[in-house]
């Protein structure tokens, strides 16, 4: 069984729940989060396996195309993605910070997961969309090249999408910066 992760955002929350309800009714997946996010924008965060998730999102696209904002599904996920989607991640060696930031919620979990596979770091947090207007961002920490690989991939990978709002690398956040994140 392949382990896979979907998310669909909607415009409205209306169409959010009947394409959440839909998701659960048309394939055997597992409903993680359905919530609404900033500005009144509505996530449904799936998880099965990956012939059924995809499945799923395809029925909530193709039934209620007009109020989507942004999906993904991703086979086979970075299992850090979780913790820090619920600021669980326990951070042992503060080095580089990178900060990236995006224009929706899904876009944020797929540059997770790019970041993530991409070099040897660690996710720190995944805001997604709450109190952010809409918006979501990714702090990571590394080595500086570490970093700066993950940064530069994944605004690489988003650039087509529109969804990639702004990044940066801070090679020695001061220790204040550290206590305020961690």
């Amino acid at each position: 069984m392949s382990k896979a992760l979907a998310m669909v955002e909607y415009l409205t929350v209306a169409t959010g729940i009947t394409a959440a309800d839909l998701m659960v009714k048309t394939a055997d997946v597992e409903l993680i989060e359905a919530h609404v996010v900033c500005p009144g924008k509505y996530i449904a965060l799936i998880q099965g396996e990956l012939s059924a998730v995809t499945a799923a999102v395809e029925a909530a696209k193709v039934q209620y195309p007009q109020k989507l904002v942004d999906s993904f599904v991703l086979g086979n996920p970075e299992d850090s993605i979780f913790p820090a989607i619920y600021g669980a991640t326990e951070v042992t060696n503060p080095a580089a910070l990178g900060i990236f930031e995006t224009y929706s919620a899904a876009s944020i979990i797929v540059a997770a997961d790019i970041a993530s596979k991409t070099a040897d770091v660690q996710l720190i947090e995944l805001r997604i969309a709450k109190g952010m207007c809409g918006k979501s961002y990714m702090l990571i920490t590394g080595e500086v090249a570490a970093v700066q690989a993950s940064i530069d991939t994944v605004k690489e990978r988003l650039k087509e999408s529109s969804m990639y709002l702004d990044s940066s690398v801070i090679a020695n956040p001061d220790k204040e910066t550290w206590q305020n994140i961690i």
